[in-house]
């Protein structure tokens, strides 16, 4: 599936090995979130890329999620310009709620997705 031409997935072509990076803004990332991954805002992303690059796996692919798909789609579209194995998540965190994946609020808690 493409999103303009930016590749694209469902949540449910997802495993728990894949590299998740959550583009979200705080209060979303707070609310809820997909365990494991790294957090960096797309308002923030270009000055953090370095810790993406730090924490990615050098081999693999980075899946990026937001709400809905929109912004990931937009950072998935960036990342590849820069050489990094990029997907869009389509649906986002709605999308992953909404298959039942675990939504985690970072203090033990099940979180919801806003």
């Amino acid at each position: 599936m493409q999103f303009g031409s930016v590749p694209t997935v469902g949540v449910d072509a997802l495993s728990s090995e894949d590299f998740l990076l959550d583009v979200r803004e705080d209060d979303e990332w707070e609310a809820g979130h997909a365990e494991g991954a790294l957090h960096i805002p797309m308002s923030e992303f270009v000055a953090r890329y370095g810790e993406l690059t730090e924490a990615a796996p050098g081999d693999g692919k980075v899946y990026v999620l937001c709400r809905v798909g929109g912004r990931s789609a937009q950072v998935a579209q960036y990342l590849i310009q820069q050489g990094v194995d990029a997907v869009n998540v389509a649906g986002g965190m709605q999308a992953w709620e909404a298959a039942g994946r675990p939504v985690s609020d970072g203090k033990g808690g099940s979180g919801s997705v806003i």
